[in-house]
């Protein structure tokens, strides 16, 4: 069957020329955007029931964008002054790049992984006497603190923001030819807004071994995977699935 309508289970891209854009423009394909999950904020006083004081940390780990604004969002509402000698442990240089809303390059110490978290290791060994702090979503993948405690470094993670399942009654249904997935939190909410959904020809594309791990577990067919060695990227999983099926006669 050939991909006409696809639901992509995240917020629309802000960028004018998206991956996404420039898929509806050159195979004319329907492509809908529902955020299947969403991030709510966890206040000051509930991290500080977890045991969490800003001051008795030298460094964060900052994994994602949440991260970093739900870190400097709690420092705020715990009125804390962060220190210019405090160290940035950043995922990825998408993630070094998005700290720049709060602070200075040149006046920080940044440290970048490449793109896994794993790619951190290196860096963190570098570092071992400095106390860690993790602030984290409550579904943090367990390689991150698996890692970590491997590396034998004195680290907290703390919860600074929570992933949630979205309300989708809004959405009148969700019978498209692909809906693409990019957490378990995605899938799961899939089934919790529509307890009755049967695949039957939708094809289900996912990113990432614990999003697959999840719809597996839920009866689903995974027909389009993300990351591959040829597909780094959803949309490039997705162009890829789209050239070869709608081209067959």
């Amino acid at each position: 069957m050939k991909v006409k309508t696809i639901l992509v289970s995240q917020p629309e891209p802000k960028a004018e020329h998206s991956p996404y854009h420039n898929l509806i423009e050159k195979y004319k394909v329907k492509i809908d955007f529902t955020p299947f999950i969403h991030v709510e904020s966890v206040n000051a006083n509930d991290v500080r029931k977890q045991k969490i004081d800003l001051k008795n940390y030298s460094a964060i780990i900052l994994t994602s964008k949440n991260s970093v604004d739900n870190f400097f969002r709690v420092a705020e509402e715990m009125r804390y002054k962060i220190p210019e000698t405090l160290k940035y442990f950043c995922q990825s240089e998408a993630v070094a790049y998005y700290l720049q809303k709060y602070v200075v390059y040149r006046k920080r110490r940044i440290y970048i992984g490449t793109k896994d978290f794993a790619d951190l290791a290196p860096l963190l060994k570098k570092h071992k006497t400095e106390k860690f702090l993790l602030p984290a979503s409550d579904q943090l993948k367990p390689a991150v603190p698996q890692l970590l405690n491997e590396l034998e470094l004195d680290w907290k993670q703390g919860t600074f923001y929570r992933t949630v399942m979205s309300d989708l009654s809004d959405l009148k249904d969700v019978y498209y030819d692909v809906l693409a997935f990019f957490s378990p939190s995605g899938i799961r909410s899939l089934f919790h807004n529509f307890p009755d959904f049967k695949q039957n020809d939708t094809r289900i594309a996912v990113f990432g071994e614990t999003t697959q791990k999840e719809a597996l577990e839920h009866g689903l067919n995974v027909n389009i995977m993300a990351p591959s060695k040829d597909t780094p990227s959803m949309t490039m999983a997705l162009e890829k699935y789209i050239k070869e099926y709608n081209n067959k006669k």
